[in-house]
């Protein structure tokens, strides 16, 4: 698979600092990848998402994004990437479209026209389509000073995917949706990786909307402190676990332990054992004791991510 970006000892140091903000960052990110780029407040997610998207000047390095050296050519960058920030960007003395179609105008994608029904067919298509997805609708042509929060965040995300880019850059990109708006946005997401193989470059505090990614990239205090698929993630860091049950618990308990493994008591009551075989099927067709309570509980992404940034070396070992 091509490589869309490529990170190459990324650093960033502020004057003053006594340590660098992104210190030596290395890392790829695959076409049509789902990327999820996680820390902890101050680890350095936004220093490195601003570099990537030209609005921060690194200290050293070598960044190339869909084939263009960062260094050499900003410009190429910015025309294929879609950015949605943390903080809104977006002009209060103008409406929800008059904003967008200033932004197509600066991209090129479309020639600026002084009003909505003179630009052509398919920017509006493309734009009330966008605008139902988030469920903007009809307010996408109200002043912009009359939006609310959650609103003017929805704006932003029209915007940023107006031009279909091949490298999209959500920096939590769902704060102040509804959890509907949330869903049809992730829904729209998925949609446009399937039809325009658009690499999507994440960070968020909802974990649960990184649980899908195809890598994880965990930064902490500066430094990558694990790049992995999400399942590789858990398995380092967490058991998976059984819980089990049966008429003849004791029967249960002895085979348990003749299989090698520690069974606990639940605090339901049952029984509870740790598992790292590639299936639980692995586990549970050994098991002749007739079973009456069999559970498999697998770890989330969350889980894994607070115990990694409680012991960062257990995920390196």
């Amino acid at each position: 698979m091509d490589t869309m970006i490529a990170v190459e000892h990324l650093t960033k140091r502020y004057k003053k600092a006594a340590t660098p903000a992104v210190d030596d960052v290395s890392f790829e990110v695959a076409a049509g990848e789902l990327f999820a780029f996680l820390g902890p407040n101050g680890a350095g997610k936004t220093t490195t998402i601003s570099i990537l998207t030209t609005t921060l000047a690194k200290t050293s390095g070598t960044i190339t994004i869909a084939g263009h050296d960062l260094d050499r050519d900003p410009t190429a960058v910015r025309r294929e990437i879609g950015i949605i920030f943390q903080k809104p960007s977006i002009d209060s003395h103008l409406s929800g479209e008059e904003n967008i179609r200033l932004h197509v105008a600066l991209y090129g994608v479309y020639g600026y026209r002084p009003l909505y029904r003179l630009m052509p067919a398919e920017y509006r298509r493309r734009i009330e389509h966008l605008a139902e997805v988030v469920g903007l609708g009809d307010d996408l042509f109200r002043p912009l000073k009359t939006f609310s929060g959650g609103m003017s965040r929805k704006l932003e995300i029209v915007r940023s995917l107006m031009h279909r880019p091949a490298v999209l850059f959500l920096d939590e990109p769902t704060s102040g949706l509804d959890p509907i708006s949330r869903r049809g946005l992730w829904d729209y997401l998925r949609e446009v990786r399937n039809e325009d193989g658009t690499t999507v470059f994440l960070t968020t505090h909802y974990l649960d909307e990184a649980e899908g990614a195809d890598r994880v990239c965990v930064i902490d205090h500066g430094k990558v402190a694990v790049d992995a698929t999400p399942d590789e993630l858990k398995n380092r860091l967490l058991e998976r676990t059984l819980v089990l049950d049966a008429a003849d618990r004791g029967a249960l308990r002895s085979e348990l332990v003749a299989l090698g493994l520690t069974p606990q008591d639940d605090p339901g009551g049952e029984l509870r054992v740790d598992y790292r075989t590639p299936t639980a099927q692995d586990v549970i067709s050994r098991i002749r004791t007739p079973l009456t309570v069999l559970r498999i509980r697998e770890p989330s992404l969350e889980e894994a991510y607070i115990e990694l940034l409680r012991d960062p070396e257990e995920a390196v070992a």
